[in-house]
Formats: structure tokens, sequence, C-alpha cells
């Protein structure tokens, strides 16, 4: 019998060759369906598509500003000229002092305290120099000299890599040390590793590595590029409970996949992009043990931007962090998507450092020369700072490095958590997502299983499982054979000016969905998850009218 439970604009066939496409690309579509469906209707399109949050954390920003007008006045102490151009500070004699006049006067104006806990957190817990903190601190905020050192400024990297300390080893630091390069956001980070990875020999176009999955659609789309046509390995987190849903870890005969010397790298996103779970403490001690007992030159990539929406989160930098680069982007947790904020982080002993020794002749003498001009001994050259110049095509690594301003807004990020000794950012921030995520399956009218590991910065909804769940094999068999797995979004957007993402677009279940949980108001999320329902509904209504 014919379906009909929609005037859906798109065909099978349609959606069908859509299904190639990347989730963000499929939304350009789903976009242009819910705004003709808005203006129909009374309803406001609702794009819970990605994942730029809609809150800002605001002190650190006041701080910024705060400090660009004093900084400001110590330009113009070298130099003004009809209001409109002042010198750059060369002298740091004495702007500690006047830095503190500055703060006296305006100790009650927003942002004055995390300027002033800051300064005295770098002099009295590091014991920095007064005046060359604050001096740096002009030059970043002003932007006036290039970045030097290029891979991050000196002081800031020293409060930039305690708050990575605090949240992503749970402020352990047996770890050890890390050096940080300062990049533009978590998208540059995974370009700049790539890249570096390949230039140095420490992968080759065609090898093998893993990608544990479900995981960010760039992560599985790169690999497969002419460049590098890499052999993938998925590690598929695909563990389900009881009732049959999902409860997203990775299984011991999935992990056991990586013991294969032959996998050279593992990429991770931890926690897990879409469905939103950190890993349990058993699965990082598994890993651990595989690189330990069979595949200790396993490189790894873990991508830890969500880990602060978990309390007591512990990266993989922790756990193998001789074996581990780290990318963290600050764009979620503070809201500052346009900032464009990350790093990358490489412990002081590390694998790719090792690795990079025991390259044969003939690479190290094409390495040789690649970095020749950069240092008299390039075959010292840490693999961190590799990435720095590689980042620049090498010719140019004398203008390579974050911009000081991001570099200046990621301190105080950094700075404000590491100063909030209660976690009342955190709980806040944490709060705002569980409280949605509670409205979405509240709409929905499903209950999930509590979860310590759950982030709930997105959710992933399979609509299958739910499905044969519900309304048993029969039902689950008829959508299958009826429609393809992206229908459901399509219906949602002409319908109720909704837009979401399809999981199987991040190599999640082909039929899950993907919800946002941190761009919507939150009120929004019971409307949506209502919404979902009743296209989930208006399938069992076709299938009970078709006769089963």
């Amino acid at each position: 019998m014919a379906v009909d439970i929609s005037k859906i604009k798109t065909s099978r066939n349609v959606e069908k060759t859509l299904e190639t496409l990347s989730p963000f690309e499929i939304k350009n579509e789903l976009i242009h369906l819910a705004e003709e469906s808005a203006l129909k209707s009374t309803a406001s399109m609702l794009n819970a598509g990605r994942g730029n949050p809609n809150w800002i954390a605001t002190t650190p920003r006041e701080a910024f500003f705060l400090f660009g007008q004093f900084a400001l006045e110590e330009c113009r102490r070298n130099l003004e000229a009809q209001g409109i151009l002042a010198g750059i500070v060369q002298d740091k004699n004495g702007i500690a002092e006047r830095f503190e006049a500055f703060l006296s006067k305006q100790k009650d104006v927003p942002g004055a305290a995390l300027l002033d806990k800051t300064y005295r957190y770098g002099v009295d817990k590091h014991a920095f120099d007064a005046d060359a903190w604050i001096r740096e601190w002009v030059e970043a905020v002003i932007g006036f000299n290039y970045p030097v050192p290029d891979r991050m400024l000196r002081h800031i990297e020293v409060v930039v890599h305690d708050y990575l300390i605090q949240e992503m080893c749970g402020g352990e630091t047996k770890a050890g040390k890390f050096d940080l390069f300062a990049v533009e956001g978590g998208t540059a980070a995974m370009c700049y590793i790539f890249d570096s990875l390949m230039q140095n020999h420490l992968v080759e176009r065609g090898d093998k590595i893993a990608l544990l999955t479900p995981t960010f659609t760039p992560y599985i789309e790169i690999p497969q590029l002419e460049r590098y046509n890499f052999e993938v390995v998925y590690v598929e987190a695909n563990t389900t409970g009881e009732n049959g849903f999902h409860t997203w870890k990775y299984p011991p005969e999935q992990l056991d996949k990586l013991k294969d010397p032959a996998v050279k790298i593992a990429f991770v996103v931890n926690p897990s992009n879409p469905p939103s779970f950190a890993m349990r403490k058993e699965t990082l001690d598994y890993i651990a043990g595989i690189v330990k007992n069979n595949n200790p030159e396993l490189m790894i990539i873990t991508d830890d931007v969500y880990g602060t929406f978990v309390d007591n989160f512990r990266s993989l930098m922790a756990i193998v962090p001789f074996n581990t680069i780290t990318v963290y982007s600050f764009s979620k947790y503070f809201g500052c998507t346009g900032w464009r904020l990350g790093t990358i982080a490489v412990h002081q002993d590390n694998i790719f450092d090792k690795k990079i020794a025991q390259l044969s002749d003939v690479h190290k003498k094409e390495l040789h020369k690649r970095y020749e001009t950069l240092s008299l001994k390039p075959e010292d050259i840490k693999f961190v700072d590799r990435l720095v110049a590689d980042s620049r095509q090498v010719a140019l690594n004398h203008t390579a490095g974050l911009s000081l301003p991001q570099q200046f807004q990621m301190m105080l990020f950094s700075a404000f958590c590491v100063l909030d000794t209660q976690d009342a950012y955190k709980t806040l921030a944490q709060s705002i997502i569980r409280k949605r995520f509670n409205l979405l399956w509240e709409g929905i009218e499903v209950v999930p299983p509590e979860d310590p590991t759950r982030v709930g910065y997105y959710s992933e909804i399979d609509v299958m499982v739910a499905a044969k769940h519900f309304y048993g094999d029969e039902f689950a068999a008829w959508l299958k054979k009826n429609f393809e797995p992206v229908d459901v979004l399509f219906r949602l957007a002409e319908k109720t000016s909704i837009v979401l993402l399809n999981g199987g677009g991040f190599a999640g279940p082909e039929w899950s969905i993907r919800v946002s949980l941190a761009n919507l108001p939150t009120d929004s999320y019971l409307i949506l998850g209502k919404s979902i329902r009743k296209i989930l509904m208006e399938y069992v209504t076709s299938w009970e009218n078709s006769g089963k």
C-alpha cells in the first residue's frame, strides 16, 4: 500500500542522494524547508542542528575590555598624536605599579576583580615578575607585536596549562608537563595535526587508523581525502541496555581493534559527539592497558571540547600522556565560537618525538631540509614546534601563532575557572544543558536511564530502536521498507519548522537523529520533543491504517 503521511517535497530518491552529503550540508536543505514552513504558520524555526551555545561567559569578557583601557593609557604614555595615534609600550619598568593604581580606581567596575585575582595568581603562585606579567598583557590585548614565542606567550601558557590540568586531568599534576600550541579553535587544530603527522612521516598515505565512533563528521571525512586515503578501522560504541536503547559505551571486543600494531593512530572525541557521553574509567584503563601491552607506539588524538560539562572529567591525556595529543576548544563552554580559541597539548616526553628520532636516514634528510631555515640543528626540533612551523608552511614560521588578543582572552577564560574554587560557572553551565535534556525527553515521553557519564550537550535519538522497543519488529521492518533514514528530518523541517542533523552522518546508527541542546531557548526543547513524538506517531498511525 502506498504511504502518504506528508506532502513532503522530497522523494525517497532525493533523500537517498542527500544522505551522501555531510550532515552539515544536508542541514542547508532542511533550513530551507523549515523557513518555508515557518512562513506559512505561526511557528518559529527551531534550528537545533549546530552546537553553537546561546550563552556567553561575561566576567572574562568584562575583564578583557576593562584591561584594554589601561593598555591604551600605557600606549599613550609613550606617544600620543591628535588623539588618534599612540605609541607601543617599550619599557616594562613600573608598569605593574601603574596597573595596581589603575585597578584601585576601578575596583567596583565589572571585570576588575578577575583582573586583580589573575594578576595576583601569576605573581603569588608562579612567581612571575610583576612588570613582565603585565607587560605581556598589554602587548597581548593591544596586539602591537607578532606572537613571541610563536607557539604561545610564556606567562599565558602557564595559566592555560593550569586550566587544562584542572579540567582535563581532574586537577592531578602527576601526568607531568605539556607544551601548548594556541590555535584558531579545534578546527585549526585538526588541520594542523593531520598535516604535521603526514609531513613528519609519523603516518603515511594509506596507513591504518582507528576512529572511535560515533564521532564528529570531519574526523570521518578527512581520512577519506585523496591526500590521506587512510584505511579506517571503526571502533564502535555499540552497547545497549536491557530496554534495547543505546548506552554508548565501547565494549572490550571493539577496543581490542586497537591492539593491532598496524593501527598507527586512534582518533577520539571524548565526551563523544553526538551521543555526548564521557568515557568511563574502565574504558580509559582498558585503552591504557592496550597501549602498555599490545600497541605501545599507538598515537592517540583526543578532542575533549565537551569535557568541562562532566564532573571530575579525565582525558586520555591524563591516562596515557606519552602517547596522546590533546585538542581542546574553548568555544562551547564559554560561548565563544567566534573568538576561535583552542589549544593543542603535547606532553614534553612523547611518542611523537621518539618516532621522529627513529625515522629512516632518507626521511631524516628530507626533514632536515624542510626545517633547516629554523635551526642549525633541525633534527632536534620538537614535534609540537614542527606543528607551529607547518601551520605556516615553514617559510612563514616567523609570523606563526595565534593572535595576541585571542591568547589574552583565552588566558582570562582559563583564569576565571581556575580561580572559581566553588565551580559556580561549571554548575550553571551544566544545569542549563541538563534542564534542556530533561525537557526534550519529557516531550518525547520517554525517561532515559540515569548515567553519570552523560554530558547532555547533544542527544542522539535512534528512531529504529524506539520503533522496535515500543511497537515491535514488524513496525520497524515496515518503517525501513517505506522510508529513508533522513525522512524524519525532512518531515520535522517541513511540518514543524525544526532542523536537526542525521546521526548516521556521524558514523552513528543509520536511523538516529542528533539534537543540539546548546543553541535554543530552554523552553523550546519541550516543544521540540513533542514535535519529534508527533512525527514519529504519524508513522505509527500510517502503519496501523495500512493494515500492518
